[in-house]
């Protein structure tokens, strides 16, 4: 005789191994027989939460619009080392871009892609628009809202059917008073519907209405979703007396998704007041670093610290500040403390790596970067850093098959175009230059808006005589980035030889906004000076 197992049980079996679809079918058998099973209905709320939960402390991109319209800011000026808008003003000895390469916002490259790493904190609308979404597109983040958008949208194929819960029809009241309910519906509200809603005939026309703004559109819903969990969130509260850290962290979060950063902040303080707990540390600095206080935010980890030594995700929160401020050392201090606690840490090393090689040891990098091959780690971009510090410790038997492997795990054509521009730069070591040329028009050919290979290309045409061909070169590379030093000074040298001397001026205080202190820039700036006060 077979004995079967209960169903709720095999549900709850099927949850904890990670097998949630499976158990979300099991809970909807059991409300078909019983709608009123609060323990089958709350699991497979669980169940269909999880299927789409994002980490709300690792994933953060700033738009456009939380950028330019952000009326949070308190000073204009910030003092040196005060503010993550002004990377360049720390004085914590980091790179200069005539040793590490920087992205379009001013900030060094990292050895480890994150949210914000590729856009930064712009200065300007203009910039802000120049940036990308991240390092394989180049469309800009328009808005925070308009991601949460599309997680809501993606998770309606949790149920094809329509939505779960009709949240209009709810007595959040009712809810709040039942603490084994009310979180799990909270984090569905939070979490899963972002914008699940059957939207009306009037909002499909605002929609249609307004084409160039549907962010704008869909966050007044979202903010529906927001309201209606923190209304929830509000009530479970005040009947726990105002005594629950989980439901104030939970209020914290919901300002934070509104832009109510203040609030958020109290509602964070409070909850570590009653509890402390890491996660709320790392809320609570996420909100000082969208206010711009990263000296805040770094009293705050360390304080953490003091409660909770050697915790990992407070380091690496340090850690990122600092680097973020362009304090380099001190930044890899702190990852190699992470490294003590956590041997691992990915992130750690290959940030460390990243920096071992920009300061001229490459024999240290390539350490690093062969322990993340330890690890199982095994991309192009890994194979690709391995090449080029194979190439630097003149390891060459390695170096050529390093970059053959990252050609061979390539994933689109930007990463193809990075391989062909480093393959280039060998060649132009080895003295290859007829390598190098094909090379660099290899990484056009596959990444037409490649500024890098624009800029060595000019020089190769200037070699040959082509003068027309390589200022049209430098030219296309200073449009294509502005924040690039190399260019604007190439093009100023270029200008100043054929006796354009007003466009060898323009470029060269282009070159010296760049990078202010580039001594060539300077002295030609000198000379270019002189000339003009003969004249």
């Amino acid at each position: 005789m077979e004995v079967k197992m209960d169903p709720l049980f095999l549900a709850l079996s099927y949850f904890r191994r990670r097998k949630l679809q499976q158990c979300s079918d099991i809970c909807t058998k059991i409300l078909q027989d019983n709608p009123y099973d609060q323990a089958a209905w709350s699991l497979k709320t669980r169940a269909i939460t999880e299927m789409v939960y994002i980490d709300e402390i690792e994933v953060d991109q700033q738009g456009i619009a939380e950028m330019m319209l952000d009326e949070s800011s308190i000073a204009q000026v910030a003092r040196p080392g005060t503010s993550l808008r002004l990377p360049g003003t720390s004085h914590g000895g980091g790179p200069t871009p005539a040793v590490r390469p920087l992205t379009q916002s001013g900030r060094p490259i990292t050895g480890f892609v994150r949210p914000s790493t590729q856009s930064g904190r712009p200065g300007t609308m203009e910039q802000a628009i120049k940036t990308p979404r991240t390092a394989s597109t180049a469309r800009p983040v328009t808005s925070a809202s308009g991601r949460f958008i599309r997680l809501g949208t993606a998770s309606m194929l949790t149920n094809p059917e329509g939505p779960y819960i009709n949240l209009s029809r709810l007595n959040l009241a009712k809810y709040s008073q039942k603490p084994q309910l009310s979180r799990t519906l909270f984090e569905y509200i939070f979490h899963h519907e972002n914008d699940v809603k059957n939207v009306s005939y009037e909002e499909n026309i605002n929609r249609k209405m307004c084409f160039f703004s549907i962010d704008n559109c869909s966050f007044n819903k979202n903010v529906m979703f927001y309201l209606q969990a923190l209304d929830l969130a509000a009530q479970a509260t005040e009947h726990a007396q105002f005594k629950d850290w989980w439901w104030k962290v939970q209020l914290g979060k919901c300002y934070y998704r509104l832009g109510l950063y203040r609030e958020a902040e109290k509602q964070f303080r409070s909850a570590l007041n009653h509890k402390e707990v890491v996660d709320t540390y790392l809320y609570l600095a996420k909100v000082y670093q969208r206010l711009d206080q990263p000296i805040t935010a770094l009293n705050l980890f360390k304080q953490g610290l003091d409660r909770f030594p050697g915790e990992v995700t407070l380091l690496t929160g340090i850690a990122r500040i600092h680097e973020e401020m362009n304090n380099i050392s001190s930044a890899t201090e702190y990852y190699k403390d992470v490294l003590k606690q956590d041997n691992t840490h990915v992130e750690a090393i290959a940030c460390i790596g990243s920096n071992h090689f920009y300061t001229d040891q490459p024999e240290i990098a390539l350490r690093f970067y062969r322990r993340l091959l330890q690890m199982g780690v095994y991309n192009c971009q890994l194979y690709n850093n391995l090449g080029l510090c194979c190439f630097y410790a003149q390891q060459y038997d390695m170096t050529l098959s390093s970059f053959e492997r990252a050609q061979a795990l390539v994933a689109n054509d930007e990463e193809q175009a990075d391989v062909w521009y480093n393959i280039g730069h060998v060649a132009v070591g080895i003295g290859d230059l007829t390598l190098a040329y094909q090379c660099f028009k290899l990484a056009l050919t596959n990444n037409n808006d490649h500024a890098e290979a624009y800029n060595n290309l000019a020089v190769l045409e200037l070699r040959k005589g082509r003068i027309e061909q390589s200022k049209a070169f430098l030219q296309t590379a200073a449009s294509l980035a502005p924040h690039m030093y190399e260019p604007h000074f190439n093009l100023s040298i270029l200008s100043e030889k054929i006796g354009d001397l007003q466009g060898s001026y323009t470029a060269a205080q282009k070159s010296e906004d760049s990078f202010p202190e580039h001594v060539d820039t300077q002295q030609l700036l000198k000379q270019l000076r002189q000339h003009f006060s003969v004249l």
